[in-house]
């Protein structure tokens, strides 16, 4: 693929996974999907789904709740891919570069929020009004807000490539990108550890200690393990749904029907 047109299309990645996951959700605004389709676009697939699956990580348990505003950890993949591709810096590196541009695009969020605010009044104003064309046009000014977020750290990275990136990596201290590497292996543990609050571990211990024992010591890949999880997720489910049909029966059973059951 041409690098003009590899230019043109992961700027537009990031900024069409933003406007889509506030609409019709398409390829939605996960790393991994983001991911998938930035590692098609630079050519470096299985690079690629190991940056988005680390970020994919990182982002477990972390929801924009109530309108707040999170990293934006697929454009933190792209940029992390982006890198990996042109430069050639390790995935380590790629990660470390890329989330804080994903934990930057925070500001970038609030911003666009803010600015959106007044569209909204406008709008509201339009239709109150029964312009309805006019209230459509402006609606459209929002959309361009949105993805504005993913194309300003974008196109000053594709614009600047590879020297200005080179140039910060050598500004840092390595102290400091061995720190980031060191966090960066430390999120994803932080956003499991988060998810697992929202979930039933304390009922499912065993099943996370199995599967421990199966990462740690027997050293499945992580797809036989999601595998295995599966069939004992279905096991499970199978044995809830006959005790609950059981006690259903039992309860019918011991009803006395020869009092005023039938009045």
């Amino acid at each position: 693929m041409p690098e003009l047109l590899q230019n043109i299309l992961i700027i537009l990645l990031p900024m069409f996974a933003l406007i889509d996951n506030r609409g019709m959700t398409i390829i939605n605004h996960w790393p991994v999907t983001v991911g998938l389709f930035a590692g098609l676009i630079m050519g470096n697939f299985q690079t690629a789904l190991i940056i988005a699956g680390t970020f994919q990580l990182m982002s477990l348990g972390v929801a924009a709740l109530g309108g707040s505003s999170v990293p934006d950890y697929a454009l933190a993949t792209v940029v992390a891919i982006y890198l990996n591709a042109r430069t050639g810096l390790d995935v380590g590196a790629s990660v470390a570069i890329g989330l804080p541009v994903g934990i930057l695009a925070i500001n970038l969020d609030v911003l666009s929020r803010t600015l959106n605010s007044f569209i909204t009044a406008k709008s509201k104003q339009y239709l109150q009004q029964r312009e309805f064309r006019k209230m459509q046009s402006v609606n459209f000014i929002s959309v361009l807000f949105v993805g504005l977020q993913a194309f300003i750290p974008m196109i000053v990275l594709v614009v600047f490539g590879s020297t200005a990136v080179e140039a910060i990596i050598n500004f840092i201290p390595e102290w400091v990108t061995n720190g980031l590497n060191i966090a960066g292996g430390m999120l994803p543990v932080v956003g499991v550890v988060m998810l697992m609050r929202y979930m039933p571990t304390s009922r499912y211990i065993w099943a996370l200690l199995v599967g421990f024992v199966m990462a740690a010591y027997l050293e499945l890949p992580i797809l036989a393990i999601s595998i295995i999880g599966l069939a004992m997720a279905i096991y499970t489910f199978n044995k809830l749904v006959n005790q609950s049909k059981h006690i259903v029966a039992t309860d019918i059973g011991t009803v006395d029907e020869g009092d005023d059951f039938d009045e």
